[in-house]
Formats: C-alpha cells, sequence, structure tokens
C-alpha cells in the first residue's frame, strides 16, 4: 500500500485535495492530505520555509508512513522537494504537480524574477501576507465559477517569509524519483530549471490538459496520474 502525502499551493489547505482523496483511498491507498502552518484551519501560526518542509517531515514521521509518494503543488513544490531528500529511504516518489522546485539557496519569489516584485509589495501591503488573487486572476484555467468561488472564498493569505526565504537542498535534487505535472493551460512548456531537472533518468514528465489548479479541475485524471506514479519504476 501507497501512502500518498499531498501539500496544496500558496492560499489553500488539505481541503482541496477533497476530490482526489476518496479516488486515491477507493484504489486501497492510504492518504494524508496537508495543511501547511499558516494556512487555513492553522491560520495564525507562524510560519517560515522551514515550518513548511517540516510539517511534511513531521507528518510523515510521526504516522510511521513508508513507500511515500510526496506530493507537491504549486508553492509546495518547494517545501516538498527538501522534505523529500530528508525523509530517506521512506520516499517512493515526489510528484511536482505544475510546482515550483526547490534550488539551493534561492526561494520562491527569487526563482520568480518577472513577478518578483509585485509578490513582495503585495506582501509588504498585506502585513507580511501575500493575499489571494481575485476571481479574475484565476481565469483560462479550466475552473468553473463555482470552483474559482469556492478558492477565493476558502483560500488564506499566505504566510510571507514562506515565499522569501531560501531552499536548502543536501543533493542535486535530480537524484530523488520524481514525476513533474505539467499542467498545459498555465504554460505549455516546463521551466528552464524543471527542464534541466527532466534530463535526469529518475525524472519523467506528464502533461494534463487542463489550468493551474488540477485538483478543482480535473481531480479524478489527476489521481489516476498519481496513482500510475505509484507504478514500478526508479
Amino acid at each position: 500500500m501507497t501512502e500518498y502525502v499531498l501539500a496544496a499551493g500558496a492560499w489553500l489547505g488539505a481541503w482541496a485535495w477533497d476530490e482526489v482523496v476518496p479516488e486515491l483511498r477507493a484504489a486501497g491507498h492510504g492518504v494524508h492530505p496537508l495543511t501547511l502552518s499558516g494556512l487555513a484551519e492553522k491560520r495564525g501560526v507562524p510560519a517560515g520555509q522551514q515550518t513548511h518542509v517540516q510539517d511534511i517531515v513531521g507528518e510523515i514521521e510521526r504516522r510511521d508512513l513508508r513507500d511515500v509518494v510526496l506530493v507537491g503543488h504549486s508553492y509546495a513544490g518547494i517545501p516538498a522537494g527538501q522534505a523529500a531528500e530528508r525523509i530517506g529511504d521512506r520516499l517512493s516518489r515526489v510528484v511536482f504537480v505544475d510546482s515550483n522546485v526547490p534550488a539551493d539557496g534561492e526561494s520562491f519569489v527569487s526563482a520568480w524574477p518577472d513577478g518578483r516584485e509585485k509578490v513582495e509589495a503585495a506582501i509588504a501591503a498585506n502585513g507580511g501576507f501575500w493575499p489571494v488573487p481575485d476571481a479574475d486572476e484565476f481565469a483560462g484555467q479550466g475552473l468553473s465559477p463555482g470552483q474559482i468561488a469556492r478558492i477565493t472564498a476558502d483560500g488564506s493569505p499566505h504566510p510571507g517569509a514562506t515565499l522569501t526565504e531560501p531552499a536548502v537542498l543536501a543533493r542535486p535534487l535530480g537524484e530523488l524519483p520524481a514525476t513533474y505535472i505539467k499542467c498545459l493551460l498555465d504554460w505549455p512548456e516546463p521551466s528552464p530549471d524543471v527542464a534541466e531537472l527532466l534530463k535526469s533518468e529518475r525524472w519523467r514528465l506528464v502533461t494534463m490538459d487542463t489550468g493551474h489548479w488540477p485538483m478543482f479541475s480535473q481531480p479524478r485524471e489527476l489521481a489516476r496520474i498519481l496513482l500510475a506514479a505509484a507504478g514500478p519504476g526508479d
């Protein structure tokens, strides 16, 4: 039995996986959606990026999970990638869902040069948090009006320190067994850093014909890909 540990991106909590979890459990696997510190029911908990790494590592160790498929969506790919190397032989595979990937000494915003000033300004203007975007920011991503309304209503301002603190990696990310899911409506090609990682024999690329939030727009297809990720491979 595979143990799936799911971490969603900025503004989201464990609730983001509500339509994916039943599909994975129906296939007989353990499923553990996480809310990272400072978000959803954990609002008010101080959080930096390493807090989020420890949220993931701590959950896996507390539950003594083995054969872990660790899933990080969007921003959460950064703490998930760091956590993946820290859990050692508990890891079966790490899956990055249209996500950022960690680079040693780099932060979420430093890897996003075109948007860095905008994000940092928004954090500074909102008490140290990145506010949930307006509904129009989610247009063109394969989401229904109801899905967009849920994200904007239930999303939480994201702790700014998690976006500006640097990642810490002990070894090259390309050494991990990994699947990268690229959502084509968001951008048709992987970012240059992901494209470089995909040269590794241990990395696989899967594409989805949907937008950046596939746990809402195509939850069954996402679950199918996650189930396949647990299959034989490196």
